[in-house]
């Protein structure tokens, strides 16, 4: 039995996600949905997609950025939709990262086919090891190199930053306290030095965060600790 390939569709226009998802199923294959840049970020993540159609045109965050976004951290093949036929448009879109690229208005019959062109291009056996990766709105959090962005830029982080924005992210959506943090971070023998986790959390917030002072992800749980939002 076939095992069905899984595509993340990515577009703002609903009408034609729809539609989208109706031809893909009737092809075989599974779909998921996104509306927007980040949501799809989000979704191919934690669905690991065989393969991403991404609109260019979309608010916030475009096709674009998008692409920009899961080359940091993947290499799923992507097909960009896009209303333009220009030669520059296509090349930006190949020098991105992108497999193929289909101008609207198109054929649901053509899209299909591509889709399964690409998917028998691109095919490669699974990975063995599932990458230590995070995202969290605009972050990309790598624990295995080491590596942190924020809209596509590195984030230069210390060597104890890094232990304790791992912690918090190994730990993401549980409230850690200021012992268990200063114990996991800092060692056994900094108990009861509290300062020590909260000036670390004030660098973090200043480099990670769009306004430290209302943070989203590095979320104070007064009087206890704090916790690590996606």
């Amino acid at each position: 039995m076939r095992v069905r390939e899984k595509i993340l569709v990515i577009d703002d226009d609903v009408t034609l996600l729809n539609l989208l998802r109706q031809s893909l199923e009737k092809a075989g294959y599974r779909v998921i949905t996104a509306t927007n840049g980040l949501a799809g970020l989000q979704q191919m993540y934690d669905q690991r997609p065989d393969l991403i159609i991404l609109d260019v045109m979309m608010p916030r965050m475009d096709g674009w950025e998008t692409c920009s976004r899961i080359r940091e951290i993947s290499q799923v093949p992507i097909i960009m939709l896009t209303a333009k036929d220009e030669e520059a448009d296509k090349i930006r879109g190949f020098k991105c990262g992108v497999d193929d690229y289909v101008t609207k208005p198109f054929s649901f019959a053509e899209l299909t086919a591509r889709v399964g062109a690409v998917l028998h291009r691109t095919k490669q056996p699974p990975p063995t090891k599932r990458p230590n990766i995070h995202v969290a709105g605009d972050l990309v959090i790598d624990l295995d190199n080491r590596r942190v962005t924020r809209q596509g830029k590195p984030v230069d982080l210390t060597p104890t930053e890094f232990r304790l924005l791992a912690c918090l992210v190994e730990n993401a959506g549980r409230v850690l306290s200021h012992e268990q943090l200063l114990t996991q971070v800092w060692g056994y023998e900094y108990t009861g030095d509290t300062g020590y986790v909260k000036r670390y959390i004030w660098y973090l917030r200043q480099k990670l965060e769009e306004d430290p002072s209302n943070p989203k992800h590095i979320i104070t749980e007064r009087g206890f600790g704090y916790s690590f939002q996606r």
